[in-house]
């Protein structure tokens, strides 16, 4: 007898539906999966004949029986351990065993030989694909089904065991030639729709706060501005001097992420395998790679390309500590994600886009050594080996950090006042969020919604300069010898400090503070 279910599976970021096919027919026993299935996808065989066995069925490797699974498309290649479930329905369908209308459902779910289900990856693209698919319910390991409930219309089942899904979908069926012994036979009708899933967002104390940073007030002020409108910022300064406890106080004054956003961040997670059962990505992220980590682990790759920890920052905070120690080809691959925000991956099975909307947090000394601007220290770096450090960063990646901020050498007797040194965090997010806030409403309606995503178009009609701040800009920008791009950036920048100072217009003084952000020696 012939039976179809349907699953999904996700390539890149984007899922597609799988119809499951199974086939019994009489004849010499064989177990065959068909589709472009990989190696863990082939190996589902063994693990759908003893979860079905164990869970008080009869055994698939009973009887002489051909059973052909089909995975359709065809040509998509078909990888993980997800169709287990749909698989092991599909087979109980067409033996029998169970009776049930499959349209409008679909099963996701790794099975383990007990007949339990495990955990799966990027539960929310799927469901939110099914969705859209006209899928009405879903039935998926219980672990999944928190992640799975933020997607709306659409029914989310929560499975413990196969048992009990099967019991759920066939109320009457009773289980053929079974063993109905031990704990691995114990039937079960009750499967609850899983509720969907409130957001909860926790007031959580930050790990580093900005009054725990000695001195450094032009360091925290870039903070606030780029955590207010997004932007990027580099510091740099001798080693031990608080750039990096900066850049770690800086999550602690971001705004926890809208409904849209917590769906994107959590979703690239989920793909990549890095959220824990039940968690919800509700905050922006806070990623820090080693200096030697691969161009592929940050850009993303692969045969069928994943997302790297450039797309991980999404909507969060990509921190590159000794940013001038990277690979030269990792710093340039930053120039896209930088300017439109999203990074493009070709392969010769075709090209993928993964979104990468992110503030850059980037750190560096003034030299390799790190000697120089400490005073009573003397700089060991020849000439050349200074020249190919600053090299590092070329005039692109300059143009596209907003923020260039000093962060000296801190006196010692300063280091021995005991207290917090500034304002706490708390006060300081609750300025970025009024920023913010601002800012959303300025953007109503548009897919914007920080001042540094603006484009060319948008700065005239959202931040249009007076005829005094026009000329001080241009007299500016010919001094400095901006380019185009950092021309346009400064005015975002001044847009964010306006917001800070609850100013509608953009005023001189705001475009002089911005300007003084631009890097002294490389515009």
């Amino acid at each position: 007898m012939l039976a179809k279910v349907y699953a999904a599976q996700v390539v890149g970021l984007k899922a597609d539906t799988v119809e499951v096919e199974v086939d019994i027919a009489k004849g010499l026993h064989s177990f065959s999966i068909v589709g472009l299935p990989d190696k863990a996808v082939e190996e589902a065989r063994d693990r759908i004949s003893a979860a079905i066995k164990n869970s008080g069925f009869p055994s698939p490797q009973r009887g002489n029986r051909k059973v052909i699974v089909s995975l359709a498309p065809a040509d998509l290649k078909k990888e993980g351990s997800a169709f287990d479930l749909a698989i092991a329905v599909a087979h109980l369908l067409a033996s029998r065993e169970i009776r049930f209308a499959p349209a409008g459902k679909a099963f996701l779910g790794e099975l383990a030989l007990n007949g339990e289900l495990r955990l799966i990856k990027g539960t929310l693209l799927l469901v939110k694909h099914l969705r859209d698919a006209g899928f009405r319910e879903v039935f998926l390991p219980i672990g999944n089904a928190k992640e799975a409930a933020l997607i709306e219309g659409i029914t989310i089942y929560g499975v413990a065991r196969l048992r009990d899904l099967a019991d759920y979908l066939s109320p009457a069926s009773e289980p053929k030639g079974a063993e109905k012994n031990g704990t691995n036979f114990n039937p079960s009708t009750s499967l609850g729709a899983q509720p969907p899933t409130i957001i909860s967002y926790a007031n959580e104390t930050p790990l580093i706060d900005l009054a725990d940073v000695v001195g450094q007030a032009s360091g925290k002020r870039g903070l606030e501005i780029a955590a207010a409108g997004g932007h990027n910022i580099a510091m740099a300064g001798p080693p031990g001097t608080g750039k990096t406890m900066l850049a770690k106080a800086l999550s602690g004054i971001l705004p926890p992420l809208p409904f849209d956003q917590v769906l994107e961040a959590t979703g690239i997670h989920s793909v990549s395998g890095a959220l824990a059962e039940g968690e919800l990505i509700t905050q922006p992220v806070f990623r820090a790679p080693h200096h030697t980590a691969s161009y592929i682990s940050l850009v993303g790759g692969g045969t069928i390309p994943r997302p790297g920890e450039i797309t991980l920052a999404h909507r969060g905070v990509l921190f590159l500590d000794e940013f001038p120690e990277f690979d030269k080809r990792v710093i340039e691959a930053l120039r896209q994600p930088l300017e439109d925000r999203v990074i493009t991956i070709a392969r010769s099975r075709g090209t993928t886009t993964f979104p990468a909307s992110f503030i850059l947090v980037a750190t560096m000394n003034y030299c390799p050594c790190g000697n120089q601007g400490i005073t009573g220290k003397e700089c060991i770096c020849n000439p050349s080996a200074l020249l190919r450090y600053q090299r590092k960063l070329s005039g692109p990646i300059v143009d596209r950090i907003d923020l260039w901020i000093d962060v000296p050498h801190i006196d010692h007797q300063k280091l021995a006042n005991v207290g917090p040194s500034g304002e706490y965090s708390r006060a300081v997010r609750e300025r970025v969020i009024k920023a913010r806030q601002i800012a959303t409403r300025r953007f109503a309606g548009l897919p914007i919604s920080t001042n540094s995503e603006m484009g060319v178009r948008d700065l005239k009609r959202f931040a249009p300069l007076s005829d005094s701040g026009t000329k001080l800009l241009v007299d500016s920008a010919r001094r400095l010898n901006l380019s185009a791009r950092a021309y346009h950036r400064v005015i975002k920048l001044a847009r964010t400090i306006a917001d800070l100072g609850d100013s509608e217009h953009i005023r001189d003084e705001h475009l002089l503070e911005a300007l003084q952000y631009r890097p002294k020696n490389n515009s």
